[in-house]
């Protein structure tokens, strides 16, 4: 861990990620409160929202990793915080002159510009560390995602509610100004990386063809994409019942979500510090069996608790083993994967991801209608076990994956 506060880059990027963290749940309530008190808490506003919100990863996620394999990532980054600060800029000047309805414009483009920027952040990650420091630095990662689970909508309901909507739309144009100077001060040198940038006569969709023939000959990133099928799929059946789990099965008030939703979170939190610790101390692929595995044990046991007590207790242990089970799946992605195809890989990842998550959510209702939620829970339990299964084909090692060192050498 000293190596990583000592690391300048490392803490800028992790400053600006954590002021990226405040501005995305600033943002997310602020909006959901305003749509909702402006359409008369109309269903369409705030479906609106949501596709909004999810239709970018679609249809940006795969062109923003192609384009961040090519650009600097710093600049990339820097230029992802300006647009950001523009736009609120421009809905913030629209809103204050009566046309909420603009509210949906900086949704749209916060989401189009964080696909061109997260895959920019995890290749500056990749260059100023070296790989062995990769684990505790993606365990750091994971433990502010997990405090901001916990305390983001809580600041953000807290600034809106006290402030209004401009308070809010001040304080991230404050957010990404100071994210932006941040970046600034990464050193210029981790843009420049010989033979990593794309030539400048390389076509994008001769990059495009490129990732997916290195992701099609990797075993390693294939296992990864089944893992990751596996358990958005999973997921998804799951998350939507939560709140029938809190009213059915425990035959608690509907309100008391909350505090299964933050024993979760606290469970992440610690996980990400355990993980940060023993770092480099446990295989990763010991991680990653363990988490998901549990995940699928505590699935059962939630649905067939009838006790609070223990409910909370699998919601915690699941959280904190789902964190290091996290660590190590994107520690493997940073260390393992060749540094040209860091931002293709993200970009296709992504989306898997969502739309599996987002089947699995909308086939759970008729699912548990036409069986139980014991049934639901029970298939999702299954699906994570699967999933812990496939993990143990990850080829854990401390090597690039190499299966394409001809695309590699062309790029």
């Amino acid at each position: 861990m000293k190596h990583l506060i000592t690391n300048r880059s490392f803490v800028l990027l992790m400053m600006s990620d954590l002021l990226q963290n405040v501005g995305i749940w600033i943002r997310n309530m602020a909006l959901l409160y305003f749509i909702m008190e402006k359409s008369g808490n109309s269903p369409v506003a705030v479906s609106l929202l949501t596709v909004i919100q999810y239709a970018p990863i679609f249809i940006f996620s795969i062109i923003g990793g192609v384009l961040a394999d090519r650009w600097r990532p710093k600049r990339t980054m820097l230029w992802g915080d300006i647009l950001s600060f523009l736009s609120i800029l421009l809905v913030l000047f629209v809103v204050m002159a009566g046309y909420w309805q603009a509210v949906f414009g900086v949704t749209l483009i916060s989401a189009v510009v964080s696909q061109f920027s997260q895959p920019s952040s995890m290749k500056i990650i990749k260059r100023c560390l070296p790989d062995e420091q990769v684990p505790a630095a993606t365990a750091l990662s994971q433990t502010m995602m997990s405090l901001f689970i916990i305390a983001g909508p809580i600041v953000g309901t807290t600034i809106y509610q006290t402030f209004g909507l401009e308070a809010s739309l001040l304080s991230l144009l404050a957010v990404f100004g100071v994210s932006a100077i941040l970046i600034s001060f990464i050193p210029s040198s981790i843009d420049d990386s010989t033979g990593v940038e794309a030539s400048s006569d390389s076509s994008f969709m001769k990059e495009l063809r490129e990732g997916f023939s290195y992701i099609r000959t990797s075993q390693l990133i294939k296992t990864m994409l089944v893992v990751y099928v596996i358990l958005a799929l999973g997921s998804g059946l799951i998350q939507p019942l939560d709140i029938f789990v809190i009213t059915e099965r425990l035959h608690l008030d509907m309100t008391s979500v909350q505090w299964f939703t933050a024993l979760e979170g606290f469970g992440m939190l610690i996980g990400g510090v355990i993980a940060a610790i023993i770092a480099g101390k446990l295989k990763g692929s010991v991680l990653l069996f363990s988490g998901l595995a549990f995940l699928g044990i505590s699935t059962f046991v939630e649905v067939l608790s009838i006790w609070p007590g223990l409910t909370g207790t699998m919601r915690f242990l699941t959280g904190l083993l789902l964190a290091m089970a996290q660590t190590a799946l994107m520690a493997v992605m940073i260390r393992q994967v060749d540094e040209k195809f860091v931002g293709r890989l993200n970009g296709l990842m992504t989306p898997v991801f969502t739309a599996m998550l987002l089947i699995g959510s909308g086939s759970t209702g008729m699912f548990m209608a036409s069986t139980s939620i014991v049934v639901v829970y029970f298939t999702a339990g299954i699906l994570f076990l699967l999933a812990s299964v496939v993990s143990l084909r990850l080829p854990f090692s401390v090597e690039p994956a190499s299966s394409m060192q001809g695309v590699a050498k062309e790029a």
